[in-house]
């Protein structure tokens, strides 16, 4: 398997109204410290698949990671994790000792 297909089967573990960070994903994947890798395979994703759950996963902030080469899915991706139940504050911040999924 893959580094990319363990992480996309680790992404479609993080349930609804839940949210992972790069870092806890890289991990879960057998790829601690690589939370870049994440993000990378995670740009990949076609935006209307479905089974790839690619919006619950967040900064360690608890933030989107916002990119000019995301087209636009950055707004998606927030507007999807408010769909969930998820709230924002008003910095943009989500609050991850509410919504942090807790690992597999």
């Amino acid at each position: 398997m893959s580094s990319y297909e363990k992480i996309y089967a680790v992404v479609r573990k993080i349930p609804y109204g839940k949210v992972a960070t790069y870092g806890q994903v890289a991990e879960l994947s057998g790829l601690a410290g690589k939370a870049r890798v994440v993000g990378y395979a995670l740009f990949r994703v076609d935006l209307g698949i479905t089974d790839v759950p690619w919006h619950r996963v967040v900064n360690y902030k608890g933030e989107i990671s916002y990119s000019p080469l995301r087209n636009g899915a950055d707004k998606t991706q927030r507007v999807l994790l408010e769909e969930e139940g998820i709230e924002f504050n008003d910095k943009g911040k989500i609050n991850l000792h509410k919504y942090l999924w807790r690992g597999i």
